[in-house]
């Protein structure tokens, strides 16, 4: 888990793109993992890639799953949407689940999902990080050009939070990347779609060079 969230410390700290992508460079280090591939959802996505540029040496290959990290999204974004991200409320999570999955299975159980983001105890990192992107700390505009990496744009198709039009980018400004879209699915296919997700990544993984 990235510092601030699931297992790991929660320090109080100033959270960035930069603090998670440090704290996984020592978290390498220590292991001795000169290189890796890596997957990325959302603000994983961000700092998967923004790792790929600050240590291009120690990446095998991407894979940027609905991802973040341009600096107009904080503008464009519908301004309640924004601010449901810190889903500090029954509110925030009931106005989230329809942006967030295409199946309304996934977001049925306002109650329950609730409960799980008031003992998550990583609230202070969100917060920190929504703020950090709202001021436009690390975007990647004019950036991703730089990363020589294979890299697999791997998009739900019904992602109504980042819209594919963003997927076309990344796809766009990574030389070597490919874009795949997969149907049906919402913002986080990793866990709507993980059949369709894990062929995709697997069979990139197998083609890439």
């Amino acid at each position: 888990d990235q510092i601030g969230f699931g297992h790991s410390d929660k320090p109080l700290l100033n959270y960035r793109v930069s603090t998670l992508v440090d704290f996984l460079d020592g978290f390498m280090t220590e292991l001795k993992i000169e290189r890796a591939s890596l997957i990325g959802n959302s603000l994983g996505g961000w700092v998967a890639a923004d790792f790929a540029l600050k240590h291009p040496e120690r990446v095998e290959r991407l894979v940027l799953s609905d991802a973040v990290g341009y600096a107009g999204l904080s503008k464009t974004m519908d301004a309640r949407a924004l601010r449901a991200l810190r889903l500090a409320s029954r509110d925030d999570i009931r106005y989230l689940g329809p942006l967030t999955f295409h199946d309304k299975r996934f977001y049925q159980d306002i109650d329950l999902a609730f409960k799980e983001r008031v003992t998550a105890g990583d609230s202070y990192a969100i917060g920190q990080l929504l703020d950090a992107m709202v001021r436009g700390d690390d975007v990647l505009d004019n950036r991703l050009q730089d990363i020589n990496r294979p890299t697999l744009v791997l998009w739900g198709h019904d992602d109504k939070l980042i819209p594919l039009s963003l997927g076309e980018r990344f796809h766009q400004e990574i030389a070597r990347s490919s874009l795949r879209i997969i149907d049906n699915c919402g913002h986080m296919p990793q866990v709507e779609c993980p059949d369709d997700f894990a062929t995709a990544v697997l069979q990139f993984f197998s083609d890439a060079k």
